[in-house]
């Protein structure tokens, strides 16, 4: 360590526990205290890392990756991410699957005490609609209050994932929403807000018009530290919990315990899935001869293995990954493939005739050498290991992969043309149209490699059209693997899937965090999805 990471570790922590003595009087997060000292306070202070730079407004996207902390939502999934109500007491769907029908409790005030009504909703919907953010509502016709606790929404198409949307957005109030909202919300949620210090923390407190069950800590103070910070604030005991990076989770410190929580924050490999020749409509490049063969794609699948990643990589903490929505009630086991089959991965490229014609160990077929570059982002040293892990690998294969860091400004121009490691994961099935629908090809960062089957299509139709999530999964799976084909590894292989990335959390000895439910992409606070569970362990 360098003397100026240290002064930077000491500068930080210092700032860290002014202000947490400035703003927590009542704060007794003393290294030397005792559990039962903890058990009688009722104010948590967390260091997280990522700041919500756009602020707390659900209409421009907060609250898609974990609570929204402040505003409630019609609908919520319960630990076994089934739909529950939440705002909603019930919901109908029309029988062609258009029109959404919801019935909204009749006692649920705002923290400034304003009666949430079925016209907020419609309100927060229609805002949404008309807002050019990350908030997809393109599907929504129109929506209209029925009356005080009754909303109706009205499909262009039917479409099964709708739910998902009532699941995430959060409901803002008509009569306080303004341009400072971001900075300044007020919602329904378990808590309200208190302070945000921009870079810095952000404190909240328990809104006393909570209409659910009351949060245990009536106070939270979020601090916002990169990892080393962080984890120097931990063991200079002034943080209760704070988010560890794999490096760290074998390093102790008295007092705390690690956590480890499954997750489906996935990391993959996207491929251009078609031979080069093309150009967006910005002049950027298009597909790649050697990533368009299916035998280099199915070759490097199962050629990797996945739980060396995860051990050389993790620390051990991780799951393989093989499709993007491994573990979740869509999810199709039938995905996983036999990985780390060397022998497998060199008949397959033998098959389909790569051969080594030169003896240079790359090997090449009518001239083409199977040798392409494979973009992470610099400043993801997770990606990066990965990559260079990847690389190494498949060399003994023949094939070539040169790695290269870059920024996401500079992957967006190469991202159609070359291999990108990349990340998704949530709890919407939808997010499967998104990275393999043909429709969304070279749309964003969706589906880069211009991936296209029609028969995956037709289960992404057949699924959405579904009436309910549940008569939505049977085809979700097929469109994974339907014995023929299907856009995992033991179909066209347009993604090679590595590993699911466990979220760790380092907290003092006696916080119970409650059940925490599949975790979803590293944006946002996943961990505090049931932050009204939390508690001191008996």
């Amino acid at each position: 360590m360098n003397r100026k990471s240290i002064g930077m570790f000491g500068l930080l922590t210092l700032l860290l526990v002014l202000v947490i003595g400035c703003s927590s009087p009542t704060n007794n997060t003393g290294a030397g205290n005792n559990i039962a000292a903890d058990e009688t306070k009722d104010e948590l202070i967390l260091a997280f890392a990522s700041e919500p730079e756009a602020g707390f407004d659900p209409i421009t996207g907060w609250g898609r990756y974990g609570s929204p902390l402040f505003q409630s939502t019609l609908l919520k999934r319960d630990d076994d991410l089934n739909i529950a109500g939440d705002l909603a007491t019930d919901y109908e769907v029309s029988a062609d699957g258009r029109v959404w029908t919801i019935n909204l409790r009749d006692d649920v005030k705002f923290a400034d005490g304003e009666s949430l009504t079925a016209e907020d909703v419609k309100f927060t919907f229609e805002q949404a609609m008309q807002s050019a953010s990350v908030v997809d509502l393109n599907i929504l016709e129109k929506v209209a209050a029925l009356d005080e606790t009754t909303v109706q929404f009205t499909l262009k198409d039917p479409q099964s994932t709708f739910v998902n949307s009532l699941v995430a957005m959060g409901i803002v109030p008509e009569h306080a929403y303004d341009d400072n909202y971001a900075e300044n919300p007020l919602g329904s949620g378990p808590f309200h807000l208190v302070q945000w210090d921009k870079g810095q923390q952000l404190i909240v407190e328990a809104n006393p018009e909570y209409y659910d069950k009351h949060p245990y800590f009536k106070k939270l103070t979020f601090v916002f530290l990169n990892e080393d910070a962080a984890f120097a604030a931990a063991q200079a005991g002034t943080v209760d919990i704070t988010y560890l990076p794999a490096a760290f989770s074998h390093q102790k410190v008295p007092g705390m315990k690690l956590e480890s929580v499954e997750t489906v924050d996935n990391r993959g490999i996207a491929f251009p899935y078609v031979k080069s020749g093309k150009m967006t409509e910005e002049g950027l490049p298009i597909g790649n001869d050697v990533t368009a063969d299916l035998a280099i794609r199915h070759a490097i699948d199962i050629a990797v293995d996945r739980e060396a990643l995860i051990e050389g990589v993790l620390e051990g903490y991780g799951s393989p990954a093989y499709t993007s929505v491994d573990g979740l009630p869509w999810w199709n086991p039938e995905t996983v493939v036999d990985d780390a089959n060397m022998d497998g991965a060199r008949k397959i490229l033998a098959d389909a005739g790569w051969e080594d014609t030169n003896g240079d160990s790359v090997l090449e077929k009518n001239g083409l050498k199977a040798e392409f570059t494979l973009h992470y982002p610099a400043n993801d040293m997770i990606r990066q290991s990965l990559a260079i892990a990847v690389a190494d690998m498949v060399k003994p294969l023949g094939i070539q992969i040169n790695i290269e860091g870059g920024s996401w400004d500079s992957i967006g121009k190469k991202m159609h043309s070359d291999a990108v490691l990349m990340g998704w994961g949530s709890h919407n099935p939808h997010e499967m149209v998104s990275i393999y629908g043909s429709e969304n090809a070279g749309i964003d960062y969706n589906n880069t490699g211009y991936y296209s089957n029609k028969t995956v299509d037709k289960y992404f139709e057949q699924a959405l059209q579904a009436k309910s999530e549940e008569e939505a999964l049977e085809y979700w799976k097929k469109a994974q693997w339907d014995g023929t084909t299907g856009l995992s590894g033991k179909g066209d292989a347009a993604w090679v899937w590595l590993v699911n990335i466990d979220h760790l959390y380092l907290m003092k000895d006696n916080l119970d965090i409650g059940t925490q439910r599949i975790h979803v992409h590293g944006h946002g606070w996943p961990a505090t999805d049931n932050i009204v569970d939390w508690t001191w362990s008996k």
